[in-house]
């Protein structure tokens, strides 16, 4: 076609001012018959023969002789040969000979052609335009004037790209020089600068590019690799004039500015030595954040959930999310009190859940900015999984009703791997929640530390190119240029639903934090700093030059938004309580009462029919999809479940599958996800079973269950903890009505997801008034495998648990109300029928918890089993498990009682037998470690008058459950007697990894356990 295209339009008259003109497009383009040559390197002569009617003609007769040179006669065919090897229409023209002339003398008519000694230089200048297109528009961005300061390029370097034309002796990179300026050239389909037109001189080529890719905007999008998406930016970007707002646009993006500039002034001037982390150069955050809500509702979105750090929140919840503004100041008064539960956060951290009419499209949407700590980055799992959930419970399976946003620092970004991890989870078919758009407010510092010292990268933003997200830079003190980015930003999350990124170059006008001295570190930057005109005046001083606004409704503009300030901070001064639940960011309608209680505070029973449970059953042990082809081997472990369910027993998978299934008929959607989940690390839950002749072709037996069941997802993560668990910590907080598991693939291996648990789920209620749900399976066991898969370390857990050693407590409703006051809950289960209480416990209470369970332990533990009637209706999770023995039924002979946790029991239990104590020695399981089952293990102990009290485990001294345990246990009996200790010795690493001496440490464990003169000398 652009052969066609070419030839066609040098039939025409033609200068070199003038540009050439896209034929018509109907007719469908010929094979090449030629190589393809372009000319424009000297003027063409206006041909007579060549206007009006007679240019149909010819470019009839050029039809034809593109599909056969034969058809035509040989004059045209000499003509058209000529014309396209470059020759005006009036040199390639040559006179009909005479009739009387022979053809071989025809055959010899001069061929101009072979007389073009600049052929093959009008293909190399071709091929060099087409080269600098595409050099600015891969690298255009590095000579962009990003920074509002002008003293660092957003890039970290200063070298200008060798194949950009900042000056004119750059032509000369491309083989051409300053005297092609003024050539014209035609344009490649890739892109969109010539608007109409399909020809440029060189020199205008050159300057839309730098108008498109090298002013305030810098768009790095050359890396993706789909070629829709290319040239859908290209569009956005290079169209000339495409960058136009109308001056109600510009006031309203003056009126927006005005807000959030006076705002942060307004908490200067009010509480000038508060920490408040304010925007100050970034203003223009509010109208970027806004102007992309804005565009999402307008595409339909009506759920937008935020995640943020603390630099700008209070401005954002005030602007944005439209937070009462005598909330937000009454938090700088000191005597407030606190009068909700917990201890509260400091306002910079604080969520906000609201829903209100957008302005601009008239649609209602709804706001929700998450909580988050200190810790920069690690709300963004958190933020996607609760995005996901919304979308997942309104059926919005393309993300076209709920959105995240989520807003970066420039050195969090670059330097936190989580930001990594959750970009891997975007387009993930459990975990994608069809785009992002995050917004970095590029301060060019980190709190002392200079860009050149925070990242190898050039940008902070170049993580983002790992999952081919358009990364638009933009001077953020040119406000025109950042709505028009968001804009196009919403607009890509709209059309492709993938992430994209956002890049506020910008700066920051104060400290770390207001009372923080930049000067002692950033003495240059600040020098400029402080001679920087605010955004606010230099835009409102340009709209009042274009006669956008005059000065007078710039002046009214800002008096009415100071006013609404000093009116909320009169309003706040009558607060007098704080009330964090005001602060609330994921509102459970209707599960508590209207004060924020629960209804009541009782737990109904856990069992269920024994017809549920055997339906469950035969349907675990089963393929219900016809045609299908599963493994062997798996058909052994269906078969063996099968006849489990006939004997009324179950083993630890089967436990699982029917309080799953339990929950899934009552409605209840179960998530569960981690590392192998599918199948199980130990290969014991097979809950995704594979078509063995069929690619992909899979079967999930557990939503085969019940007709008009909940639906469950069990998904294999990506092999990230951090990421996931903060996903699905998000996935539980959206609603209360759903069992969400996250499965570590060693207990240990939760460690990399720390500041999840340390900072979300542990103090999560505490601080924020949000209760959370989820459930933590931590694979323990000591069972000689090492170091790294064995521990799941539970002494972390017990040292955060709130509950006070020293104090018996004192409750009505004793195991319920333990379990409210609590922040969350440690269990570690030793039969799989108990598993299977607590996990339908988690969703019977009156109230969400967090639940850490060591329960799906490695080797042996997958194979205990458990008579059937344990499940059965009437019956409960059991927090202590008393000794049935012999042991129980003469408890006034006992010597000695061992109080234990865990799969160590069956090793104490088999031991005794073998030394035949079963009369001597009581073993009493604790099943909930935390809160501490004060009440039950106080009647045990007055059981057994006579008896030494020991605490036996697996785990080091050091490790494990002994410091939690001891002291509690004290409590328990008034201090009336020692509580010993039989166990390993305390060590470094968690395990040894030799199994002869792991057998060793067991055995001297089991000989302290039942020599019941191990502590005589120490007593």
């Amino acid at each position: 076609m652009l052969n066609l295209r070419t030839c066609a339009a040098k039939l025409r008259p033609l200068t070199a001012s003038q540009t050439v003109k896209t034929i018509s497009q109907h007719r469908p383009a010929a094979p090449r018959t030629f190589q393809q040559i372009r000319c424009y390197s000297a003027p063409v002569a206006a041909e007579p023969f060549l206007s009006g009617t007679s240019s149909n003609y010819v470019e009839e007769m050029y039809y034809a002789w593109l599909e056969n040179p034969k058809s035509v006669h040989k004059s045209w065919d000499i003509f058209f040969r000529n014309a396209n090897a470059g020759a005006a229409p009036g040199t390639a023209y040559q006179s009909p000979p005479p009739l009387s002339t022979s053809l071989s003398v025809l055959s010899q008519a001069q061929f101009l052609g072979q007389a073009q000694p600049n052929v093959d230089k009008l293909v190399e200048d071709h091929l060099a335009v087409q080269s600098l297109i595409r050099a600015y528009q891969i690298r255009g961005h590095h000579v962009a004037q990003l920074d509002p300061l002008g003293i660092l390029d957003a890039d970290l370097d200063s070298s200008l790209p060798a194949d950009l034309i900042t000056s004119t002796d750059k032509l000369g990179f491309y083989g051409l020089d300053e005297s092609d300026l003024d050539k014209v050239f035609h344009l490649p389909t890739t892109t969109f600068i010539g608007g109409n037109e399909s020809a440029l001189p060189l020199r205008e080529i050159i300057r839309r590019l730098e108008m498109a890719y090298c002013q305030h905007i810098g768009v790095e999008f050359m890396f993706i690799n789909d070629l829709e998406q290319c040239q859908w930016i290209r569009q956005k970007f290079e169209t000339p004039g495409i960058m136009q707002f109308t001056n109600e646009e510009k006031r309203t993006l003056l009126a927006r500015l005005v807000r959030s500039t006076r705002f942060e002034e307004f908490l200067h001037r009010k509480w000038s030595s508060e920490k408040r982390f304010g925007l100050e150069g970034c203003e223009v955050l509010i109208p970027a954040l806004k102007t992309i809500i804005d565009k999402s509702s307008e595409k339909g979105v009506d759920y937008v959930i935020m995640g943020m750090p603390h630099r700008g929140r209070l401005n954002v919840l005030a602007n944005v999310i439209r937070k009462e503004l005598e909330q937000i100041f009454c938090q700088f008064d000191s005597k407030l009190e606190a009068a909700d539960e917990g201890s509260g956060d400091v306002k910079y951290h604080l969520g906000m859940y609201h829903r209100r009419i957008n302005r601009v499209t008239d649609r209602n949407i709804t706001l929700s900015l998450v909580a988050n700590p200190s810790h920069l980055e690690a709300a963004d799992p958190v933020v996607q999984g609760k995005t996901k959930a919304e979308q997942f419970y309104c059926g919005d399976t393309e993300g076209k009703k709920v959105m995240s946003i989520l807003l970066h620092g420039d050195a969090a970004f670059a330097g936190q791997g989580i930001v990594y991890e959750t970009f891997h989870l975007s387009d993930l078919p459990s975990y994608t929640t069809h785009g992002t758009v995050h917004v970095v407010v590029n301060n060019q510092i980190g709190f002392t530390t200079d860009p050149r010292m925070a990242r190898s990268s050039p940008y902070p933003t170049d993580v983002a190119r790992v999952v081919n997200a358009p990364i638009f830079h933009v001077n953020a003190d040119d406000p025109e240029a950042v709505v028009y980015v968001c804009n196009v930003a919403a607009e890509w999350r709209s059309t492709f639903h993938k992430d994209v990124v956002v890049d506020l170059v910008c700066y920051r006008r104060n400290g770390h934090n207001e009372m923080d001295e930049p000067m002692f570190t950033q003495p240059l930057m600040y020098k400029q700093i402080r001679k920087q005109k605010p955004v606010l005046q230099k835009y409102a001083e340009l709209l009042i030059s274009q006669g956008v606004v005059n000065q007078l409704e710039y002046e009214e503009e800002i008096a009415k938004y100071d006013k609404i300030c000093e009116e909320a901070h009169a309003r706040s001064k009558d607060e007098k309580i704080l009330h964090i639940k005001h602060w609330l960011d994921s509102p459970w309608p209707g599960f508590f009462t209207l004060d924020g209680q629960p209804r009541s505070m009782t737990c109904p029973s856990t069992g269920l029919n024994e017809e549920d449970l055997t339906h469950i059953g035969q349907v675990a042990s089963s393929v219900p999809v016809e045609d299908f082809t599963i493994h062997g081997g798996l058909s052994r472990i269906l078969k063996t479940r099968g006849e489990m369910v006939k004997n009324r027993t179950v083993d630890w998978a089967l436990a699982e599958y029917m309080a799953f299934g339990s929950l899934l008929k009552e409605g209840i959607h179960i998530r569960l996800s981690g590392q192998d989940v599918e199948r199980g690390t130990f290969s014991h839950r097979h809950h995704v079973l594979h078509d063995q002749n069929v690619d992909k072709r899979t079967c999930i037996p557990m939503n085969h269950l019940w007709p008009n069941q909940a639906p469950y997802t069990v998904c294999n993560s990506s092999l990230s903890e951090y990421g996931v668990l903060g996903f699905e910590l998000g996935f539980a907080m959206a609603s209360p009505n759903a069992l969400v598991l996250w499965e570590a693939q060693f207990g240990d291996f939760h460690n990399t997801a720390q500041c999840i648990i340390d900072q979300f789920i542990c103090p999560g209620q505490a601080k924020w008034v949000r209760q959370n749900g989820i459930v933590l399976l931590l694979p323990h066991g000591m069972e000689g495998m090492g170091p790294e898969h064995s521990s799941a370390r539970p002494e972390r857990f017990l040292q955060m648990c709130n509950d006070d050693p020293d104090v018996f407590p004192k409750l009505d409703d004793f195991d319920v109300r333990q379990l409210y006051d609590c922040n969350w809950i440690v269990v570690n289960c030793s039969t799989p029928a108990n598993f299977f209480h607590v996990l339908r416990r988690q969703i019977l209470l009156p109230f969400r918890k967090p639940v850490s369970a060591r329960s799906s332990a490695p080797g042996s533990v997958l194979l205990w089993l458990t008579v059937l009637p344990s499940p059965v209706a009437g019956t409960h999770f059991l927090r202590v498990i008393p000794d049935s023995g012999p042991a129980a039924q003469s408890p006034e002979r006992v010597k000695r009682v061992l109080f234990c946790t865990g799969k160590v029991y069956y090793d104490l239990t088999r031991e005794r037998k073998a030394r035949q104590m079963e009369a001597d020695v009581a073993v009493t399981r604790v099943e909930q470690l935390s809160p501490f089952p004060f009440d039950l293990l106080q009647l045990e102990a007055q059981k057994y008058p006579a008896a030494e009290l020991v605490w036996c485990q697996e785990e080091h001294k050091n490790q494990g459950y002994y410091d939690y345990v001891k002291p509690r246990l004290r409590t328990t009996i008034n201090r009336a007697k020692p509580v010993w200790y039989a166990g390993r010795e305390p060590a470094a690493a968690p395990a040894t990894g030799n199994k002869k001496t792991h057998l060793t440490e067991l055995q001297r464990l089991l000989d302290t356990a039942f020599n019941l003169d191990a502590f005589k000398d120490l007593a």
